[in-house]
Parts: C-alpha cells; sequence; structure tokens
C-alpha cells in the first residue's frame, strides 16, 4: 500500500480525529496548475465527495495572468461565462502532508448540465486516449523525469526583482555532485519526504547541470496515475518552497548558456501483465516486438506536430540548443542522451524515454500526444526510421524540433492527424489558447532588446 493514500472512510476517521480539517478540491487548467477551492473537511465528507462542486467554466479560456481571453467556442461573456461540475476521483484522495491538516483530491471536468467529460479539459483528453488503449487490450505506463531550478530568494523577493539577478542555490554544475546536493538538502529532503507522505513514491534525487538545478525521480504507475503525480509534485515542491522562503522554477530555459529543465517522459505499453513493448525481434541493438517498432515509429513520426504538448511556452523553445543536454533532432538511439528518443532497458524494463518535453509541460497533455501517436503507429504499422549512432547534435540532416511556438502551433493547428484524434474543437480551442501566448510574447518589449538597441541604434 502507498503511504499518503486514503480511503473515504480513513478520511473520515481522521476527521472525526480533527487530524484533517480541510480538503482541497482541485482540478489543472492548461498549464497544469492546480485550481479549485479549499473545503471543509465535515462538509466535504457530507456533501462534495458525492455530489462534487462547481468552477466557473472561464478557467479553460484564461492566460497565464487568469485574464479571460475573447474568442473562445467553449465558454464567453456571450455565454454568460457559467458553471462546470467538478467530480472528484477518489483514487486520487490523498494528505497533503506539507499542509497543516489537509487532504487533496483531484477531479474530473464535467459539462454541467449533461455530465459529460468536457472534450477540451486536459485530464479528459489523457482519458481518451486511455479508453482507446484499454480497447485494444493496453495498459499505458509512464514516468516523469522533472528538473528544476532553486534560488536563495523567496518567491515574493524574486517577484519585487522581477525575477531578475537571483542567487541560485549552487555555485558550480552539480550533476551527481554530493556536497552541493547537501547544501540544498533544507529544501530537497523536505519535498523527498512530503512527496513520500503524500501518496507519491519518491525513488531518488540528484544535482544537474545547471546552477542550483536539480532533479527528483518518483516511481512510474499507470499514466493518468502519473500525470496526476506530476502536477501534485509540481504543487508540492512549489508550496514547500515558499514555506521556506526559497523558490523553485519549472521553466523550460530560465538561463541562457545553462542547461534547461526537462521532463523525459518515459513510456511502455503493457498487455496481461507484461510488458508489450518486449519480444524476440531485432531493432538494432534491442529486443523487441512489433508493438515496440510500430508505437516508436508513431511517436516520432507526429511529434514536430505534436510539439505544443510537449513545448507549451515562448520559452520552451529556448531550450532546444545544441549540446545542451536538450533533444534538437527527432532520431532515436539506444542509450544515447544526444537523441530526442532514448531506448533504454529491456525485456520486462524496456521503454522508451523521449527527452523533448520540458519541464513546464502540462503532463495530461503531454502523455495524451504520446499515447495517440503510438496508438496511430501500431495501427498504421509506422516503422522507425534506422537506429541513428553517434553524436545526433552534429547529424545536420535529420529533422529538427520547430524553433519557435509559432511553428509549433501552425504545424499543430494544420495537422489532420490531431484533429481526427482529439476533434475539431479541441484544435480549435487550443491553437486559439497557444496563439494567444504568442500574441503577448510579440507584444512585449524586452530587456534584451533595450540591452541591444538602447544606445546602439
Amino acid at each position: 500500500m502507498i503511504r499518503g493514500l486514503l480511503t473515504i472512510k480513513q478520511l473520515a476517521d481522521k476527521v472525526k480525529s480533527e487530524e484533517i480539517e480541510t480538503v482541497i478540491v482541485a482540478f489543472t487548467d492548461h498549464v497544469g496548475r492546480l485550481m479549485g477551492k479549499r473545503f471543509d473537511a465535515e462538509f466535504f465528507l457530507e456533501d462534495a465527495v458525492n455530489h462534487g462542486t462547481h468552477g466557473c467554466n472561464y478557467l479553460m479560456t484564461t492566460d497565464l495572468e487568469m485574464e479571460p481571453i475573447p474568442g473562445y467556442k467553449f465558454a464567453n461573456w456571450e455565454l454568460g461565462y457559467g458553471d462546470f461540475h467538478l467530480v472528484p476521483d477518489i483514487n486520487t484522495l490523498r494528505i497533503a502532508s506539507w499542509l497543516e491538516k489537509t487532504a487533496l483530491i483531484l477531479c474530473d471536468v464535467e459539462n454541467d448540465q449533461t455530465h459529460e467529460l468536457i472534450d477540451v479539459a486536459p485530464r479528459t483528453l489523457l482519458q481518451k486516449q486511455l479508453e482507446k488503449a484499454k480497447k485494444l487490450g493496453f495498459t499505458a505506463m509512464a514516468a516523469s523525469e522533472l528538473e528544476y531550478y532553486i534560488y536563495e530568494d523567496s518567491y515574493k523577493a524574486a517577484a519585487q526583482k522581477k525575477y531578475a539577478d537571483l542567487e541560485p542555490a549552487g555555485w558550480f554544475i552539480e550533476d551527481y555532485n554530493m556536497l552541493q546536493g547537501t547544501r540544498e538538502e533544507k529544501f530537497t529532503a523536505a519535498a523527498r519526504r512530503h512527496l513520500k507522505h503524500s501518496g507519491i513514491p519518491v525513488e531518488n534525487s540528484k544535482g544537474e547541470w545547471g546552477l542550483g538545478q536539480h532533479e527528483l525521480n518518483v516511481r512510474y504507475s499507470d499514466a493518468l496515475n502519473m500525470a496526476d503525480r506530476h502536477v501534485i509534485f509540481k504543487q508540492c515542491l512549489k508550496e514547500v518552497a515558499d514555506q521556506i522562503g526559497v523558490s523553485v522554477t519549472f521553466m523550460a530555459k530560465p538561463h541562457a548558456g545553462q542547461a534547461g529543465n526537462s521532463c523525459h517522459v518515459h513510456f511502455s505499453l503493457w498487455e496481461n501483465g507484461e510488458n508489450a513493448f518486449a519480444g524476440d525481434q531485432t531493432l538494432g541493438p534491442v529486443a523487441c516486438s512489433d508493438n515496440f517498432r510500430w508505437f516508436l515509429g508513431g511517436w516520432m513520426a507526429h511529434a514536430a506536430e505534436m510539439m505544443v504538448f510537449y513545448a507549451p511556452t515562448i520559452n520552451s523553445y529556448k531550450r532546444f540548443e545544441d549540446g545542451s543536454w536538450a533533444p534538437t533532432r527527432i532520431a532515436w538511439c539506444y542509450d544515447n542522451r544526444t537523441a530526442g528518443f532514448r531506448v533504454v532497458g529491456k525485456g520486462k524494463s524496456l521503454r522508451i524515454e523521449c527527452r523533448i518535453p520540458g519541464a513546464d509541460c502540462n503532463p495530461y497533455l503531454a502523455y495524451a500526444a504520446v499515447l495517440a501517436s503510438g496508438l496511430d503507429g501500431i495501427a498504421n504499422k509506422i516503422e522507425p526510421p534506422e537506429l541513428f549512432e553517434g553524436d545526433v547534435y552534429a547529424a545536420q540532416h535529420l529533422p529538427r524540433v520547430p524553433y519557435t511556438l509559432r511553428d509549433a502551433i501552425d504545424l499543430f493547428e494544420g495537422s489532420e492527424f490531431a484533429k481526427k484524434t482529439f476533434g475539431q474543437d479541441v484544435v480549435e480551442h487550443y491553437t486559439h489558447y497557444f496563439r494567444t501566448e504568442q500574441k503577448a510574447y510579440d507584444a512585449a518589449v524586452t530587456d534584451w532588446e533595450r540591452q541591444r538597441y538602447f544606445e546602439q541604434i
């Protein structure tokens, strides 16, 4: 049994003994941020656990600064911004050990009238792909490897400094370095402890290649559970940092000249309790099944048009630099960290690690894109390209990931595969969301522009 997960009876017992007084009822927006309400725990048990709650549907039409953006069909001023229904998923009920006397539960987002899942909700997109996999007899297993930078500045101090000249928690490259890792244990040890006690089993943590950059790994699970762990992981780390007066960022590229924050996604399909990727066929050095070959082929074939779900911000694309540990080209290798698709393990542990997503991705959207692409590969028997051996960064002939968010949006908007897979309305909805972000950037005057042009032009 995983420590920190709760049944309704266990919650009721803890409420009766006053160990739990508050229940957070939340869902994720486009970005992957938790949105929701805090319930009195007794009222949650009396009412919300069975009837759910409501939230304003404008939350699926806002930008990062919570401004409702016109132009969405799903919700707008003309329709009056009504409610949607938030339905708690009992499987996600857990202690939030980093908060005093608090439990947390994640919700599905339903239409308030029909009680059907709302198509544009990120968790829905993943659930629909998981249903497709289930009909084919597959269970999808996944893991997110999240990286982040730690700063000695509190979030409030960082905001007051306009996020410039922050003091990183480390002052030299700390990849696997135990001395620098020890200095950061005031934060990282607390994060590991709280995750473990909140239903998210922890494997390990380590220093990464940037100054003050770290990685904390949690155990893999079925894809929906892992996506839930991913969003709670980020919430936990941010709130633990806030409590002890430091800050962390999951920005894909917080600093020029330093490593970006990745979210390496590990993925495999299982069938009847066995890894469906394992087999006795040979693909380069890999002993695998047809399911593996075709899943890899489909994932790679659709990577560029699904890029907005792996790299959702303007900043995401600054991470893709040659020689930076972030992939720039769509190629696959066996145990080679220069490739966008790194195949690792063998037999029961055989899996595909995609190194393209950044730590800024919404895991529900990223996993939905992975699964849709891979299942299409299986359905259409899409063969992967030849195994690449050597330095992928130097292979200029290989296809590159899109250079900018604008390029990625164009590919997504024009993708017949995306429209067929997710539906025209979903593609239009997310295209509008990403174009809103692009438009905001296009209108902004940056520090780089002032430094470059103020005196010299």
